[in-house]
């Protein structure tokens, strides 16, 4: 693989990476808004403008591209769908989680994907984890600790927050695990889309159940559109872009530029707090990241 090529695949992964780690702090905003929008108003926008993106992007590789598109199958379809379902509990738990603690911290307790990941990898494959893969958790265990503020905060952390949190976080790993498992012989756009309509599937369950009031669609012209970039259009296309070029390895370190992003954003816009402890914390997290996809037996 030429270094021009892994350059760009960094670029990409960079970018898209940076755009999920503004997520949060859109969602933060849309609930301090005069209106003071609803966790089913959000994710309801987000989803319905990222269908809308990513299914006229399908339709324009359609007509782009000279050679026939591999179609789904109705079983592609199901078990994407199934498995997008995962996708909208991601968002519901999360912006659940913003909604009760800061920003920092919520991107933080999603973080926890790390550790998540290789519990599941361990439970399904029946591989325990290499000591490699074990100093990374304790690391990331530690990191956490700093970057929550938990050692040296005298304001108790919000436990419904945290909760969420590490719903966000559990579901984010059966995303991750799902998305590369399923369907991969046909395009990262049709893959997308319908798991994205799975996904919106649990986000229109969630807000009928849970909006008490009339919706207010005000939420589609304020933060809709910047949601659903930032979140289900973006990142998606430069991630899947950017992965092949990189390698699994590099593209999870350079995708962790999410955690620092999410951070800096919330202390710049949302003038939240952030410790030198914190960033000790964040630094461990993304370090463990590292330690977990280099290879040191590579000569």
């Amino acid at each position: 693989m030429s270094k021009n090529i892994i350059v760009k695949g960094v670029f990409l992964v960079a970018l898209g990476a940076t755009s999920y780690g503004m997520l949060a702090t859109f969602v933060k905003l849309a609930y301090l808004d005069a209106e003071q929008f609803t966790t089913a108003e959000v994710t309801t926008s987000q989803f319905v403008y990222g269908i809308l993106g990513i299914l006229l992007i399908n339709l324009f590789q359609k007509f782009k591209n000279k050679t026939e598109v591999v179609k789904a199958t109705p079983k592609n379809i199901f078990n994407l769908m199934l498995a997008g379902t995962s996708l909208g509990a991601t968002s519901v738990f999360y912006y659940l989680c913003v909604k009760y603690i800061d920003v920092s911290i919520a991107i933080v307790l999603l973080m926890q994907t790390v550790w998540m990941g290789v519990l599941l990898e361990w439970i399904l494959d029946k591989k325990a984890p290499s000591k490699q893969k074990t100093i990374a958790v304790i690391i990331v265990l530690t990191g956490t600790l700093l970057a929550t503020n938990i050692l040296f905060n005298t304001v108790e952390l919000n436990l419904l927050g945290v909760l969420w949190g590490m719903l966000a976080a559990a579901s984010f790993t059966t995303t991750m695990f799902t998305a590369n498992k399923v369907a991969l012989g046909i395009s990262s756009a049709q893959r997308s889309l319908f798991m994205l309509l799975g996904g919106a599937i649990i986000v229109l369950v969630f807000s009928l159940y849970t909006q008490n009031r009339p919706f207010n669609f005000a939420i589609f012209g304020k933060y809709g559109i910047f949601l659903a970039l930032f979140g289900t259009i973006i990142p998606p296309m430069l991630l899947n872009a950017g992965f092949p070029k990189t390698g699994i390895g590099l593209g999870s370190i350079v995708s962790s530029l999410e955690l620092p992003v999410s951070v800096l954003m919330a202390y710049f816009l949302l003038n939240e707090t952030v410790v030198f402890s914190q960033w000790i914390g964040i630094l461990l997290i993304i370090m463990a990241i590292a330690i977990m996809n280099i290879n040191f037996n590579k000569k």
